[in-house]
């Protein structure tokens, strides 16, 4: 599986893109639409699913653009966030601090996530684990044989997702990283939402939340 990545504008968010022999996995598109739609024209396959780690604006700015240009794929996101996508003021988009940029409204997702549940979408296989406290829904994604973990907020290099946004909870946050991610081997590449590719090993002997 090879593993791309677009630097949006919006929040500096992270998109992926998992690519095998047979198709593609877009987790979270952001802001930078025309840059999302030629990364997935230039690897030129289908799109199994779009994945949401959670439904803050800046993680699903460029969800319809894409759906609306290849085909329609099918969108999963945690039933606790699912309304969020049609709801500027869930979503954040809609707040006071955000007027300088359009309300960020998309359509319903497709397919609810089932947690702890193995998904296996054209060749790929991963695994959906709650991982809530910077938002009540979020999730993240466990590929075992590509020994990496997608961690959405939850986990950063270094440090962890804010909880100061409606539904996060700072305890809950580090109970899901404790036990959904550090449970994972200490090799395990860690992908996340914002800033750079760490390890779950790195995280626990340098994360200052864990100390």
């Amino acid at each position: 599986m090879e593993i791309l990545k677009t630097l949006n504008d919006a929040a500096f968010e992270n998109t992926y893109y998992l690519v095998n022999d047979q198709a593609v996995l877009l987790i979270d598109p952001g802001s930078n639409s025309d840059d999302i739609m030629a990364q997935l024209k230039k690897i030129n396959k289908p799109i199994a699913a779009i994945l949401l780690t959670h439904a803050h604006y800046d993680h699903i700015m460029s969800l319809d653009a894409v759906r609306q240009n290849f085909d329609h794929p099918p969108v999963y996101i945690s039933e606790k966030e699912a309304s969020w996508l049609g709801s500027p003021v869930d979503n954040l988009s809609g707040l006071p601090r955000h007027d300088d940029m359009a309300d960020v409204i998309a359509a319903p997702a497709d397919f609810c996530f089932e947690n702890e549940k193995v998904y296996q979408l054209s060749g790929f296989t991963f695994k959906v684990v709650p991982t809530p406290g910077h938002s009540w829904g979020s999730v993240s994604f466990i590929f075992d044989d590509e020994e990496a973990v997608f961690s959405g907020d939850a986990l950063f290099r270094e440090t962890i997702g804010r909880t100061d946004l409606p539904t996060g909870d700072f305890d809950e946050l580090i109970n899901s990283i404790k036990e959904k991610l550090f449970t994972l081997p200490n090799h395990f590449h860690v992908f996340p939402g914002h800033g750079s590719e760490t390890h779950i090993g790195h995280e626990k002997n340098f994360n200052p939340f864990f100390h």
